[in-house]
């Protein structure tokens, strides 16, 4: 594919996914089936609950992870710088989007080089590129350039096969995925990560990914962006829309994602993402076994603004996170992680 072409599928994403009336579905998270138990006995000062959290033995003032999604070359450049500032001052991880335009396409760095690094200096990034690129010419070489153009701690891997198949052009040939996962993880110096992009990863996926050398999950559940829709939108013809739209409802929600990827890794970092709107989502993901959560989409609007309003946005996140331990009577993550439910998914009784 032509450099302008892929730009252009990232700027579609882009726009697709800033628009409100875009790319809809009706699949829930799960989230919205569980309710805490109101403390109304705290015993706490809401300004001492310890949110502090590591990531790849980085610390982190809260267990947040900011995954971008970027467009073409010009808007991802500011999105980056807005989304590095923005973690760098409120010290939470930063997940840059899709590195495969700035390594296929000469002068298309969308801003992921070294200064990435200057701009935020202490806390944990990671590198990004696709699974199905492992299989189609991409390789050891290919994932350490995406690691050094921004001084990574770790790469990202990820899996988006319901996006391919449903994308004119998409990737269509999986075979051998795992196995160049396991390859890689067995290679590269710094930690592999795997995530879905809004479909989920089941039990039985992270356990292979895991055995495969993978050091962390992210389930990435449904419940957020569908990229089914995405495409559905995307399609300039009836057929291709028609086959999209048939599964944009498809995934794993988000709830049940958690859950099953902890029981089956009870030892593996686990971050939560997929629908994830609000601090007390994000509380309700640690309870039921993430370790971080992750959100891209709910930002984007502020991140294409400035880093200002990406730290506002995420100001407000940690507060509401602060206020829903303050009401469980969880002085901090450990024992949130223990917070009464009232009530919860099946797999989580």
């Amino acid at each position: 594919m032509v450099d302008w072409e892929l730009a252009s599928r990232k700027n579609d994403h882009l726009d697709i996914v800033l628009d409100p009336q875009r790319a809809l579905n009706t699949i829930r998270t799960g989230f919205e089936q569980l309710h805490f138990e109101h403390c109304a006995l705290p015993e706490l000062h809401l300004d001492d609950i310890d949110l502090r959290t590591t990531l790849l033995g980085k610390p982190l003032s809260a267990p947040l992870l900011i995954s971008s999604m970027t467009g073409g070359p010009e808007r991802a450049q500011a999105i980056n710088r807005h989304l590095a500032e923005a973690a760098e001052k409120l010290g939470l991880a930063l997940a840059v989007g899709s590195q495969r335009i700035a390594l296929e396409a000469s002068g298309s760095d969308n801003g992921l080089t070294g200064q990435l690094r200057q701009l935020a200096p202490s806390i944990p990034i990671l590198a990004n590129i696709g699974a199905a690129q492992l299989v189609a010419g991409f390789g050891l070489k290919e994932a350490r350039r995406a690691v050094d153009m921004i001084q990574a701690d770790a790469l990202i891997i990820h899996l988006n096969p319901l996006q391919e198949a449903v994308q004119s052009g998409g990737d269509r040939d999986w075979r051998g995925v795992l196995n160049a996962i396991e390859n890689l993880a067995s290679a590269l110096e710094v930690p592999l990560v795997v995530k879905e992009v809004g479909a989920g990863l089941s039990g039985h996926v992270c356990r292979q990914l895991v055995e495969a050398g993978v050091a962390v999950l992210d389930i990435a559940g449904a419940g957020g962006t569908s990229w089914a829709a995405v495409e559905a939108e995307r399609s300039h013809n009836d057929k291709d829309r028609r086959v999209a739209q048939a599964f944009i409802n498809w995934g794993i929600p988000t709830a049940q994602a958690i859950v099953q990827a902890r029981a089956a890794c009870p030892d593996t970092p686990l971050i939560a993402s997929g629908g994830i709107r609000t601090g007390v989502d994000a509380a309700k993901a640690i309870r039921l076994g993430a370790d971080l959560v992750g959100q891209a989409a709910a930002v984007l609007p502020s991140a294409t603004h400035s880093s200002e309003a990406v730290i506002e946005h995420f100001e407000v996140l940690i507060q509401q996170l602060r206020v829903a331990c303050f009401c469980t009577g969880s002085p901090d993550l450990q024992r949130l992680q223990q917070a009464a439910l009232l009530s919860h998914t099946r797999e989580g009784k």
